[in-house]
């Protein structure tokens, strides 16, 4: 009987004849004929994770002691949650661990230790995972270090990959002529290779063994297309959700869109905040403020489209890719067009900030209730506070002179009595005073100064606040003009 296509080329289930070993499955083996001793496979998805576990399982103990679970259906938690009562019981997969709470993880770390410290034959526990599952079971016990078999599936090699297509080509009787392409696409992924390969065959009416020896002729952005907008018909309309965030501000520097974009840039799938934080300072106040506060965990935790794609670790501050079918959507988007659809104005900026604030300290009331605000709405606003572990034991001249001279879009000036009494709101004035001929200089005027005391605000457009009025409704009002300004340059 001639072997059909989606046999060969398997984007369901674990693959008969397109299997290949990794570079970690002797580790494997010898690790499964240890009595006793639990095995965490941790790595980023679709690399073949759960494929070599179940392939390696049925090649040492056989398939019919096996059971595989996954948090993500109801009836297999509360199994996972019985396992501590139910030995002996044979073989059991957990995959998606982190998927599990911490106080199911703890009594499963326990129990890794007892099935260790007896040797237990009887009862052997696989745990599957994202990167670093293992340290995250180990801090449940320290002494479970070496209780358990720790196995890192790194990305697949070229060479891996190119065995995997090798393999159909032979089952089906084919040459494929884009097989370079699709090893740089699949980008390491054995279930990413297995899906072009399988599109490259449908493209060119492949669906099952040739009875000659067939040359597939296809151009792979052909493949690529395809492929594309079948996972664009998934996962679009949850993307564009996700990337608005709980309200879209257009004007803003888009922080979810950002995440996604730099995600997209990983090898190995997973995007740690706190470096993307240090390689792009001109995001560090709009994404730190949607971690810190918990808006992203919360956005990916409460919505099942995102669970299914996307993990959030709050440990080591880390986003993680859990369908490998997701990552390759987002590598394809173009994301300038991308963030237009979206409804930013725009997801590049020629300024580390779009505003720095100078203001005397007298006047600080107003300046943190506007700074605020305008990180509220995810704009990069420099403000001494949130600044000051920066500043620390830098020569604070040359750290100030530059975020007022160049390095914010614009500069707003708060001018009250004091103003022009402080040693540092003179320097900062020195800086910027040169900027008011292009207009980026934007003055708050107090209402208890005399305007004629500074001359060069009187010739230019200015804000008025009136110290004995409502703050939160002027600051409301100042901040709605200043989205307008921003909007119509970068419009």
């Amino acid at each position: 009987m001639k072997k059909e296509l989606q046999q060969v080329f398997t984007i369901n289930g674990v693959p008969e004849f397109t299997f290949v070993e990794p570079k970690e499955y002797t580790d494997l083996i010898v690790a499964l004929r240890t009595p006793g001793r639990g095995i965490v496979i941790e790595g980023p998805s679709g690399i073949g994770k759960t494929t070599a576990a179940v392939k390696a399982i049925h090649k040492t103990i056989g398939s019919d002691n096996v059971l595989v679970l996954t948090p993500r259906k109801k009836e297999d938690v509360e199994y996972i949650e019985k396992l501590p009562q139910s030995r002996p019981f044979g073989t059991i997969v957990i995959d998606d661990f982190h998927r599990l709470n911490d106080i199911t993880k703890s009594e499963i770390a326990d129990l890794l230790k007892v099935l260790a410290d007896e040797g237990d034959a009887n009862s052997k526990l696989v745990i599957l995972g994202i990167n670093n599952a293992g340290k995250n079971l180990i801090s449940f016990g320290t002494d479970l270090n070496t209780r358990i078999e720790i196995i890192n599936f790194g990305i697949n090699s070229d060479e891996k990959i190119l065995e995997l297509i090798k393999l159909g080509e032979n089952e089906l009787n084919i040459n494929i002529n884009v097989t370079d392409e699709i090893i740089k696409a699949a980008n390491g992924s054995f279930y990413l290779a297995q899906m072009l390969s399988y599109y490259t065959c449908i493209e060119s009416s492949i669906v099952e063994e040739q009875d000659t020896k067939t040359n597939v002729q296809i151009s792979f952005e052909l493949v690529n297309s395809k492929v594309f907008e079948i996972l664009k018909r998934k996962f679009h309309e949850r993307v564009l959700s996700f990337v608005r965030g709980t309200k879209l501000r257009k004007e803003g520097r888009a922080p979810y869109l950002q995440i996604l974009y730099y995600l997209s840039k990983s090898k190995d799938w997973v995007l740690n905040i706190n470096q993307l934080l240090v390689d792009h300072k001109h995001l560090k106040g709009s994404i730190s403020q949607v971690v810190s506060k918990g808006y992203l965990e919360d956005i990916i935790s409460t919505s099942s489209d995102y669970k299914e794609v996307l993990y959030f670790e709050s440990k080591s501050n880390s986003l993680i890719i859990q369908d490998p079918q997701f990552i390759y959507f987002l590598k394809n988007i173009t994301w300038n067009s991308f963030a237009k659809e979206a409804g930013y104005l725009t997801m590049t900026f020629d300024f580390q900030y779009d505003f720095a604030l100078s203001f005397a300290g007298s006047d600080r009331d107003i300046a943190g209730l506007l700074f605020e605000s305008l990180q509220g709405d995810e704009f990069e606003v420099f403000y001494d506070y949130n600044e000051q572990y920066r500043i620390l034991a830098q020569d604070v001249e040359d750290y100030l002179r530059p975020i007022y001279k160049s390095e914010a879009s614009y500069v707003i000036v708060i001018i009250g009595p004091d103003y022009p009494k402080r040693i540092w709101t003179q320097f900062e004035s020195e800086q910027f005073k040169s900027r008011f001929k292009d207009g980026s200089v934007i003055p708050i005027i107090l209402s208890n100064v005399d305007l004629s005391a500074f001359d060069i605000t009187s010739k230019i457009g200015h804000i008025k606040f009136d110290k004995t009025g409502n703050y939160r409704t002027q600051i409301d009002q100042i901040v709605l003009m200043l989205k307008q300004k921003i909007a119509e340059k970068r419009s």
